[in-house]
């Protein structure tokens, strides 16, 4: 197997971490030629000496300046623009792990240079998919989903045909206040937000969990990846985390992935796909007891699945409007200006008074973002 030469973005978050834990076991295999981060160079600093990139991108322009005096045979890319020019560099493949709606013009740049994409920025795909997908289509490259529950989808579909897809079943653990009556929701705090009871994530992502809007983004993300309609998607709650996610086709039949509660799986099969390459997570022991409970949502309590629902079947920009109001509401919320239920309200309030544009191009996402983060600011 031909070495793949690649770029990762967003290198020290959660993903990024748990992508280069994949990578530093598969060093014959995969060659990082690239690695970004906002002002954390520190984490990868550790790195550096075992990945020997050839190109950072720091956001922070003075930590930026600081590390090309350390390593001068390291070319250091800095501010915004110096991250696209990491995602123009010369690659097969960009693992697209940043947070947030900064991460679709690296996707976007990365596809018209000519690299394929492991996307776990799921606001790529929210905000732009119909763009992102269409200029895939023109560049002939592909989009890898790294998240566990469109890995595991994709993974079912291998040797299927798309078009006899029934619905899919994306699975959710139901976060932190499963059991937590909903008059209890007021007083949830940051802190508790955090604590998610299977998986170990970043700050934004685990909030989102906490809300069930992550599951939101997913069932928008899956729809532009898959090619799919609203009533060809079904969010059951599974607490335990095994099943990650699975189709059902047009004859009945079900077909569900399953395993660990491990990132490293979904990341590694986006990496190195078409192949499978070694284990890397232990198998599911079935000689122990293994519960597979499964639930549905309670949308009274999580409005956040409806919200996105109802930004899919509106199409044009409510799905970016639903994303960025999201974004800036867990801001807020993390930073203590608001409570946990004003999570939905914002973004509820948000979507009723946005007008939308139905074939928006990038400029107008883009400016709709801005508008929406100066509102709400």
């Amino acid at each position: 197997m031909k070495k793949k030469n690649i770029i990762i973005l967003g290198a020290t978050g959660s993903v990024g971490k748990q992508s280069i834990d994949v990578i530093k076991k598969n060093l014959d295999k995969i060659n990082v030629i690239g690695l970004s981060c906002y002002k954390n160079f520190k984490s990868i600093e550790p790195q550096i000496k075992i990945l020997k990139p050839k190109f950072i991108s720091i956001i922070d322009p003075e930590i930026a300046a600081l590390a090309q005096k350390k390593y001068k045979n390291i070319k250091i890319f800095s501010d915004y623009n110096g991250l696209l020019e990491l995602s123009s560099q010369k690659a097969d493949l960009l693992l697209n792990s940043l947070v947030g709606s900064i991460g679709i013009e690296p996707t976007i740049t990365a596809l018209q240079t000519g690299k394929d994409i492991a996307i776990a920025n799921k606001e790529t795909l929210v905000s732009a998919g119909d763009i992102v997908k269409k200029i895939a289509k023109n560049y002939q490259k592909n989009i890898f989903p790294v998240d566990s529950e469109h890995s595991a989808i994709w993974q079912t579909l291998q040797g299927e045909d798309p078009k006899k897809i029934k619905k899919i079943i994306l699975t959710c653990s139901g976060g932190p206040f499963l059991n937590t009556p909903k008059e209890k929701f007021k007083n949830i705090t940051p802190k508790q937000a955090l604590k998610h009871p299977t998986w170990s994530m970043g700050r934004k992502i685990s909030i989102d969990s906490a809300t069930l809007f992550n599951k939101g983004l997913e069932i928008i993300e899956a729809a532009k990846l898959f090619d799919l309609q609203p009533d060809q998607i079904e969010v059951v709650i599974h607490p335990q985390s095994l099943v990650h996610s699975g189709v059902e086709f047009i004859d009945g039949s079900m077909i569900l992935q399953a395993s660990y509660p491990d990132m490293r799986l979904a990341i590694q099969y986006a990496l190195f796909y078409p192949e499978r390459t070694k284990q890397i997570i232990p198998s599911l022991d079935f000689s122990k007891k293994i519960n597979f409970n499964f639930q549905k949502v309670d949308r009274k309590k999580f409005p956040s699945i409806d919200l996105a629902f109802q930004a899919l079947k509106q199409g044009g920009t409510m799905p970016s409007v639903f994303n960025i109001a999201n974004e800036i509401a867990v801001n807020k919320f993390f930073n203590k200006e608001i409570g946990f239920l004003d999570i939905f309200s914002i973004v509820k309030k948000t979507m009723k008074n946005h007008k939308i544009i139905k074939n928006p191009n990038l400029k107008q996402i883009i400016e709709i973002e801005k508008n929406i983060k100066s509102k709400l600011k």
